[in-house]
């Protein structure tokens, strides 16, 4: 692995981690758990991961193993899944007092934080930039119209 190599993976992981801290700056507004932090966290460190395991598969190449061990890229995104769902299964509570379940947008955020960090490291900018803008506009206007719903209602 050389230098450039190592640089465009700074690169992928800080890309992800910006656009995922975006979607969390949306969730932190309206003071919901997980916020900036643990989204830009989630994005980096997905595309980190996918990134991480391009490499070993160059590694195991470049280090004549690439018969002895077979490597399954798709397995590492399985991973990464069950992982990051585990961390969004943490923020989602249920009330005691009236049983509604909360902060399951927070989750599914969390999961979406994943897929951006998974396609900076596929380098599918063009999707991660328009995905993110997608989200935000789509959490935009559903409170524009929950804000209209709610005022007729009183």
């Amino acid at each position: 692995m050389d230098f450039a190599y190592e640089l465009e993976i700074l690169v992928h992981v800080a890309i992800a981690s910006f656009l995922a801290a975006l979607i969390g700056y949306q969730r932190e507004i309206y003071n919901k758990p997980a916020g900036i932090k643990t989204n830009m966290i989630v994005g980096g460190a997905v595309a980190l991961l996918v990134s991480m395991g391009e490499a070993i598969t160059l590694h195991f190449q470049e280090i004549g193993l690439a018969e002895y061990i077979q490597t399954d890229p798709t397995r590492i995104l399985q991973a990464i899944v069950v992982g990051v769902s585990f961390i969004g299964a943490g923020t989602v509570l249920q009330s005691p007092s009236d049983y509604k379940v909360k902060y399951l947008t927070t989750a599914a955020t969390i999961l979406f934080s994943t897929g951006l960090g998974i396609c900076i490291a596929l380098e599918f900018y063009f999707l991660a930039v328009g995905l993110t803008a997608f989200v935000l506009i789509f959490y935009y206007l559903i409170k524009l119209m929950e804000k209209k719903i709610f005022k007729h209602k009183k």
